[in-house]
């Protein structure tokens, strides 16, 4: 059936395809110019090159390879005529003014050019404007018969192998092809249908041929089918006829399946517990809800993927090797206890699928203890890691390492910022340093015997956010604290608020944050008392926030809020005058800490991560080079202790640096044959063995007076 469907798109398609030169490019019509003449060729090299390439014009280019003009059969005519010397330059012949095609000209253009054009050879540039070849309407044609030809044996292959009955008839409805697929259905010899009349042989076309309808029910010998009529162009029609026996018997086996699909996801969408059910290649065909919500899962997430990739947790894969049905010990998901089932498909001796049937319902209550003192302990846990993080900044402006003007210019600005109040944003990609700035700011500010606190918008989950920000009073939630908790801003009251990743935060959380920002107040998670606060906010970001504004995902008045003093860290690669100094810093403290005694790097490894993009900035060199110190065992980090992502980078620079040393020996050389020649250009182009034009090519290029 589906091929069927391919074979009718394929004659939906033959005539567009048939349609001018579509398909072709005119760099597979064009014959390429290997080869440059200029103003300067010689009458003598000029005939050689025609007699050679049997063209009527040459093109003639200026030392850029830009078109310069043609030299015609009439040209050289005219230099015999006037007895002009064989080694004379042919630019005075030359037609200077001459239409040129660009190799991006739609094939339907070329076509109209060419027949339109008066000449029979045109002058093809590449998109740069140089010469690339000539066009002739030799070539045009050829590669029209090339097309032409091809696009026939596709009709004939599709309509010879087609599992379609197809017939094809003049204007006058007379039949002129049939196909050995339609023979067939008819049980008629070709002789017998050619020349007949479409609507004699089948009279259940005439309604369609008259347009009353579009198909018509036929009996094509004792096949019963439906025959679908197009006209082509003005030549006649096409017929196609499909086998409906076929069709109906298909549509009865889908009707069926689709039947007991629907009762089986009926039965699954009410199910109990969950269900999954994977084919004999592991590939998962059907799910339950309750198995989804289990999980955590979207239907899309898990259909038709590897059960083993997606839930090796079930560990279904045992069940295909022992055929046998088997229970699993008790696990445990978000504090759920559950229980698989694992059960084989087997169809005689293999195993076609097999079932997870998963239990949890039966034993929520029972593990609804254990769930609680899990959330309790992993909150607790939590809450614990972030007070120790949030007790004092650590970096001062020192360890902010650069040499580069701009962030010397930035550092002075971020330190004028930090003496007053106002919210400061820190923008830059990561691992540029954005902490170093904010713990910077907070130590140089007024407030630098406050507390450092620091919130990581990205890290915290969802759930937790507005908690963490607020804080909670006793009882505000199942799982909560007996006396309740203070939040993020009673503990940075009096200092600094360092919000990390801010551009990673809700949307519902930004409101009630901006709220805080102008109101300097805020309630506690199930509190009704305001709670006054005196907290300076740094955000920070590597998110085009401008961006996120306009798709509605970062509140606006919140970004006015927050870009009021605005710090752009610049990325690595943009200072790259800084590298070789962090280089020396990072070594020194990695030193300290590694335990080791690295002295410096080895001059390929220097100049590798010289020309290094560093994506991840500043964390990625630091990285780098701790690798490197722990593998070095020279004193210096070698080439080889670097990795190999960034050792790749180095043999483009190593070809780029083979073609600088063979420019170099060119040019020598060349200059070496014309002292040697005392400046006879013709002598000095024999004895390097290329031809003048060449030489004085190179000379233009080199720059050689």
């Amino acid at each position: 059936m589906l091929e069927n469907s391919k074979n009718i798109a394929d004659f939906d398609t033959i005539e567009e395809e048939t349609k001018g030169v579509g398909a072709l490019d005119l760099r597979e019509m064009m014959t390429e110019v290997d080869f440059m003449i200029t103003a300067e060729t010689t009458f003598q090299e000029a005939l050689e090159l025609m007699y050679r390439e049997k063209w009527s014009l040459l093109p003639v280019m200026d030392e850029k390879r830009l078109p310069a003009g043609v030299l015609t059969r009439s040209c050289l005519y005219r230099m015999i005529s006037d007895g002009c010397a064989l080694t004379e330059p042919i630019g005075r012949y030359i037609k200077r003014h001459t239409e040129t095609i660009s190799v991006t000209t739609p094939p339907q253009q070329i076509e109209d050019i060419v027949k339109s054009s008066k000449v029979g050879t045109g002058v093809v540039t590449n998109e740069d404007g140089t010469v690339a070849g000539i066009l002739t309407k030799t070539d045009m044609v050829m590669s029209l018969l090339g097309s032409v030809s091809s696009l026939k044996n596709q009709l004939e292959t599709i309509l010879e192998h087609s599992n379609l009955g197809v017939l094809l008839t003049d204007l006058n409805r007379k039949i002129v092809f049939v196909n050995p697929k339609l023979i067939e259905m008819t049980g008629m010899a070709e002789q017998n249908l050619l020349h007949k009349a479409a609507d004699t042989v089948f009279p259940e076309l005439r309604s369609v041929f008259s347009g009353e309808d579009h198909l018509a029910s036929c009996t094509a010998g004792s096949v019963k089918t439906v025959a679908t009529v197009s006209s082509f162009k003005t030549n006649g029609y096409i017929v196609l006829f499909r086998d409906t026996s076929e069709i109906e018997k298909l549509a009865s086996e889908l009707q069926t399946v689709k039947a007991l699909k629907k009762s089986l996801e009926t039965a699954l969408e009410y199910a109990y517990d969950g269900i999954l059910m994977a084919d004999e290649d592991g590939r998962i065909k059907m799910v339950s809800p309750p198995f989804l919500d289990l999980f955590n899962l979207q239907e899309d997430e898990v259909l038709h993927k590897s059960v083993h990739k997606v839930q090796p947790q079930l560990e279904l894969g045992k069940v295909y090797k022992t055929q046998t049905a088997e229970v699993s010990d008790m696990m445990e998901l978000n504090g759920i206890k559950y229980i698989v089932q694992r059960i084989p498909i087997v169809e005689g001796d293999k195993v076609i699928g097999a079932i997870g049937k998963v239990m949890f319902r039966q034993l929520n209550e029972v593990s609804e203890m254990f769930k609680r003192l899990q959330r309790a302990e992993s909150k607790a846990s939590f809450y614990h890691q972030q007070y120790n993080q949030a007790e004092s900044a650590r970096f001062t402006w020192n360890h902010i390492w650069s040499r580069n003007e701009y962030m010397e210019k930035l550092k002075k600005s971020a330190a004028k910022a930090a003496k007053g109040r106002s919210t400061v944003l820190v923008r830059g990609e990561s691992g540029t340093g954005k902490e170093l700035f904010a713990h910077a700011i907070h130590n140089s500010s007024a407030r630098s015997s406050g507390k450092f606190v620091i919130v990581n918008c990205a890290a915290i989950p969802e759930d937790l956010l507005e908690s963490e920000f607020f804080g909670y009073e006793e009882g505000a939630f199942t799982g909560a604290r007996q006396k309740g908790k203070i939040g993020k801003f009673d503990l940075a009251n009096g200092g600094t608020l360092f919000l990390d990743e801010i551009g990673d935060m809700s949307v519902s959380l930004q409101a009630k944050l901006l709220r805080v920002l102008q109101e300097r107040e805020f309630y506690r998670v199930g509190g009704t008392k305001k709670v006054q606060v005196d907290v300076r906010i740094i955000a920070a970001t590597n998110r085009h926030l401008e961006e996120m504004v306009r798709e509605g995902t970062f509140r606006e008045d919140l970004y006015y809020r927050l870009n009021v003093i605005s710090l752009n860290v610049p990325p690595l690669r943009d200072r790259r005058e800084d590298i070789p100094h962090l280089m020396q810093k990072l070594m020194e403290e990695l030193n300290k800490v590694l335990g080791t005694t690295i002295t410096g790097l080895a001059d390929d490894a220097k100049e590798a991560m010289l020309h290094y993009s560093w994506p991840g900035n500043v964390r990625e060199l630091k990285n780098v080079l701790e690798r490197g110190m722990t593998f070095a065992e020279h004193g210096k980090i070698q080439l080889e202790d670097l990795p190999d992502y960034l050792l790749n980078t180095l043999p483009e620079k190593k070809m780029a640096l083979s073609i600088s040393l063979v420019e170099n020996a060119e040019l020598e050389a060349i200059k070496k044959a014309l002292d040697q020649m005392k400046g006879n250009k013709a002598k000095a182009a024999r004895m390097l063995g290329i031809s003048r034009s060449g030489l004085y090519e190179k000379i233009r290029k080199y720059q050689l007076q």
